[in-house]
């Protein structure tokens, strides 16, 4: 066997071998699979850090109720074949809960083997109304994509915009995404003056640009990624668009914000936690500070705080649920979890709701290339 194909079997044997050992031991493992390769690792990195974050803090406590908790994250490299291959490897190591897949596309094929499970499915960073739709096992931390549409098309509305045109993917989420723009326009009498609808794994935009901006839309509503998302707004912007762009929470700020560079200064974003630079907040306080010393250096976005947040609640219900937690103790320690107010964010759940969280704000691109409201 090759020296570097022995060393990556031995990693891979070490890495599943730990958790059946750490259960004897007293650990509780929280299971993940995530993108930390390949398209979409920027966001997968920051959902990781955000939850390892906040783990740190509670392990250096000493755990709950005497217990440390770990977070085995494995690899999908955003490849739904692989999330679904991840899922039963995850559950074959007895995890105690599932959190914070990557998206829904991520998250959708785990559900079967969930359901079978009957394990929490927590956090999932998505807002896709496919994963919203009240399922027993699945618990949603932050708004919708609808929330956040809502909210852009309230704030531009409110100034006396009425030609709004959409980027989005030709697929089932994609399709929700538009459908969600549509309703809210049509709550104000508007409707969709022009669409770009893209495949996930096109590599040119130019002719659905072209085709958007003949509709002259005043704003310009992105549900892509941060590849596709940044690619738009340059070609739109070299073909002398004066649109204003605003992406949804989806492509994740600190990704689109390094993929659009200088040519995204004043592109807007929607974002479901508080901005991450307000100190003030406790939550976000308490969220730098806990970055800061699982780091070892201040680096902070908003995908992080939102993983920061999600594994705070689920920890929550770890702890409700006993010093001898269980699959179905959990579950029902969670759907315990209303008006939980974590410090400026508040999550609330019960037996037959578990979107926990409505909370959207607005942010600009500015010169620092950071996000800010």
């Amino acid at each position: 066997m090759h020296r570097s194909t022995f060393i990556a079997v031995l990693f891979i044997a070490l890495v599943f071998a730990a958790p059946a050992h750490a259960q004897k031991g007293g650990v509780l493992i929280i299971g993940q699979s995530i993108p930390l390769s390949g398209s979409n690792k920027e966001l997968g990195e920051d959902i990781r850090e955000g939850a390892l974050a906040y783990l740190k803090k509670v392990n250096d406590a000493g755990g709950v109720h005497g217990r440390k908790i770990e977070l085995l994250s494995l690899d999908d490299a955003n490849d739904t074949k692989k999330s679904d291959a991840n899922t039963k490897a995850l559950l074959d190591q007895n995890v105690i809960a599932l959190f914070g897949y990557g998206s829904a596309t991520l998250s959708a094929p785990a559900l079967p083997q969930v359901e079978a499970a009957r394990i929490a499915f927590f956090g999932p960073f998505t807002g896709a109304d496919v994963m919203r739709k009240f399922n027993h096992y699945v618990y949603n931390h932050r708004a919708g994509y609808a929330d956040e549409m809502e909210k852009i098309i309230e704030q531009y509305a409110s100034f006396g915009i009425k030609r709004f045109g959409v980027v989005y993917y030709d697929d089932a989420i994609g399709k929700e995404n538009l459908a969600a723009v549509e309703r809210a326009l049509k709550a104000r009498n508007l409707s969709v003056v022009g669409v770009a609808a893209l495949k996930r794994k096109q590599t040119d935009v130019t002719p659905e640009v072209t085709q958007l901006l003949q509709a002259n839309p005043d704003v310009v509503i992105m549900t892509t990624l941060y590849k596709h998302s940044a690619d738009f707004v340059k070609i739109a912007r070299k073909q002398g668009a004066s649109a204003q762009f605003v992406s949804n929470s989806f492509p994740g700020s600190t990704a689109l914000a390094s993929a659009l560079g200088e040519d995204g200064l004043g592109v807007a974003m929607s974002q479901v936690v508080p901005t991450v630079y307000h100190r003030a907040i406790p939550i976000v306080r308490e969220y730098q500070d806990a970055t800061e010393k699982y780091k070892g250096r201040k680096e902070y976005s908003f995908q992080s705080l939102e993983s920061y947040i999600a594994m705070r609640v689920l920890v929550e219900g770890i702890r409700r649920a006993g010093p001898q937690p269980t699959r179905e103790k959990l579950l029902q320690a969670l759907d315990s979890i209303h008006n939980y107010d974590l410090g400026g964010y508040v999550v609330s759940f019960s037996p037959t709701n578990h979107n926990g969280s409505s909370y959207v704000g607005l942010t600009i691109l500015g010169h620092d290339l950071a996000f800010r409201d």
